[in-house]
């Protein structure tokens, strides 16, 4: 290949890379085609060799243990956009001090041919080798180009296969996930409204006394509260993906948004038997809209307190150093491996919280992840099943703020 410029070397291994013609090596298809290369060219050696970032790296090959001579082809770095052939490397100097030339397999002979991508960059090459010096016909030579076109259509076909099979399994999983959240969803809203529609029909029959009618219709209320909750987290998560919900970033201290984010579910951690402690020393100023962030943040603890069993910790936590960021760590069940990449996907439920039963619709992780996506912020997690959960947000700094 001849020497491209460094961009050009860039754009080519990024070629590689998309194409994921490296992820498997060799494959059967690609060591056909350096057979049929050998066997036109009648020469005893084969191979198809792609130039990665690490090196040379065989596709295919024939005649030869791949082991062997693995990174020893001098002679493809050398193959620009037309075949190569060098008919004696003893003659070339080049080629001539070569391991492969002065040591086993003795190569003399060498004819390459382009794997030129859809993007017109030199991938590799298929390429035939023999102990004895020689030339190819001019049959030969169109053979050798040919296959090289077949090689690099055969990796765009592979590089398509693989992308329909990512699309397919993305589909299925949309799908498993549309049903999920259907499911839960119809939970979620039929339980409350079967429970209102009892008291209501037990209200509206009479004949109860005044404090059990009272402690009804507080239920109802209750339920009624349940189902406007999750409407509106439902709108919430829709308006945050569409970025069209209300955002009014302004200077704002992290550790009173914490403050208060634990007075709203203080009560909760309590009845469930859970210790929480705050820990802001200092004022922590941020670039953040108030109301969002400390949604966020009640997000959070709303999990926390779910997946953290009786006699265990909250602990929230929010500092400067080196960017404005709040914390909210657990004792709790923990997550596992792996589920930590598809917790902030939309509607996600570990497999974990169906089989014990845990409430939620598998939103608050995600509308948490797409508050501080709108403050060009980051969110980290870190979780095991036995130590519990860490979620940190990390802030613009206030110097960002309009």
């Amino acid at each position: 290949m001849s020497a491209p410029g460094p961009s050009d070397e860039n754009a080519r291994l990024d070629d590689l890379d998309d194409l994921h013609a490296l992820d498997v090596v060799p494959e059967p298809e690609f060591s056909a085609i350096a057979e049929l290369a050998a066997q036109f060219c009648r020469a005893p050696i084969g191979l198809v060799n792609l130039l990665g970032r690490d090196g040379q790296r065989f596709k295919g090959h024939h005649g030869v243990d791949a082991s062997a001579v693995q990174g020893r082809v001098p002679f493809c770095a050398h193959v620009g956009r037309d075949l190569l052939e060098v008919p004696d490397a003893v003659d070339d100097e080049r080629f001539c001090g070569a391991s492969l030339v002065v040591r086993d397999p003795h190569v003399r002979f060498y004819a390459g041919a382009p794997v030129v991508s859809g993007h017109d960059h030199v991938l590799g090459t298929v390429c035939v080798m023999d102990p004895r010096p020689r030339r190819l016909s001019d049959d030969q030579r169109r053979a050798l180009v040919t296959l090289a076109g077949n090689a690099a259509g055969l990796l765009e076909l592979h590089h398509y296969a693989l992308q329909a099979s990512q699309v397919v399994r993305r589909l299925q999983e949309a799908g498993e996930l549309k049903n999920t959240f259907l499911r839960t969803v119809n939970h979620e809203l039929r339980t409350p409204l079967t429970s209102i529609r009892s008291y209501l029909h037990l209200v509206r029959d009479g004949g109860l006394d005044a404090v059990t009618e009272q402690r009804f219709l507080e239920v109802i209320e209750r339920n009624s509260d349940r189902i406007l909750k999750l409407i509106d987290e439902l709108l919430l998560m829709a308006s945050l993906t569409a970025r069209t919900a209300p955002f009014a970033p302004d200077r704002v201290d992290l550790a009173v948004l914490a403050h208060r984010a634990v007075d709203q579910i203080i009560d909760r951690a309590r009845a469930g038997r859970l210790t929480v402690t705050l820990h802001t020393p200092q004022a922590v100023m941020a670039c953040a809209d108030p109301a969002r962030v400390q949604h966020a943040l009640v997000q959070l603890l709303d999990n926390a307190i779910k997946f953290t069993p009786p006699g265990g910790r909250i602990e929230v936590a929010a500092w400067n150093d080196p960017d404005p960021t709040a914390e909210v760590s657990d004792t709790g069940m923990g997550i596992a491996p792996a589920d930590i990449e598809h917790v902030f996907d939309d509607f996600y439920r570990a497999p974990e919280a169906e089989q014990r039963a845990i409430g939620g619709t598998g939103i608050g992780l995600s509308i948490t992840r797409k508050i501080i996506e709108l403050h060009d912020g980051t969110v980290r997690i870190d979780s095991d099943p036995a130590d519990g959960t860490r979620v940190r947000l990390i802030l613009p700094a206030p110097l960002s703020c309009p």
